[in-house]
């Protein structure tokens, strides 16, 4: 899957652990700004693949930062969508599955690590696991102070971490809270309810 430069590993929290139950709630933005910010900052270091699994959230919501960076802002990134088991959208609700189908279809490369439809939790495991040793680096939102899935792609980076080199990059509450501030300031109409 590369060559040169390295891959990042991206994951965060799920829609539904952060809150978030549609795709025009307000704090969507915000996260794709701080992910955005960070994803820049890798390719601009020369990281050229970045890859998710596809879960609902921070995952997906990186998938399309990054398809807008190739595509809009024509940065070299390429997204590799690697999903855990066969039909993993099935209990997605259709605004999660839209962004989904979006993100399958324009990323550079996809693939399932199990290829059999979802059995039993070993699965998440594998993913995890597999995930981390695939790649040179992972980008994580995530809070210590609210613990939820994260935890246990930050468990399988930090047995690697252990090994060899593996940075573990976080976006917590305060980068969101810098980011929030940030959008604000650019967009200060979009934020007084203003015409956008």
């Amino acid at each position: 899957m590369h060559e040169d430069g390295s891959v990042v590993l991206v994951t965060g929290y799920k829609a539904h652990e952060l809150g978030v139950f549609s795709n025009d709630h307000p704090g969507i933005p915000v996260i794709c700004y701080a992910l955005k910010k960070k994803i820049r900052e890798y390719a601009e270091n020369g990281a050229d693949w970045f890859v998710i699994s596809g879960q609902t959230g921070v995952e997906l919501w990186a998938g399309q930062v990054c398809l807008e960076l190739r595509d809009n802002d024509k940065i070299n990134v390429k997204l590799a969508v690697l999903m855990p088991f066969l039909n993993q959208e099935e209990h997605y609700k259709d605004w999660q599955k839209e962004l989904y189908v979006h993100v399958i279809e324009q990323a550079d490369y996809t693939g399932v690590i199990s290829n059999r439809p979802y059995e039993n939790p070993s699965q998440l495991r594998q993913k995890n696991d597999f995930l981390v040793a695939k790649t040179d680096a992972m980008l994580i939102v995530y809070d210590e102070e609210s613990p939820g899935s994260p935890n246990f792609y930050l468990g399988a980076a930090k047995r690697k971490a252990h090994e060899s080199a593996y940075p573990i990059q976080t976006i917590d509450r305060y980068d969101m809270e810098l980011a929030s501030e940030e959008l604000q300031q650019q967009n200060p109409e979009y934020w007084t309810g203003g015409d956008d």
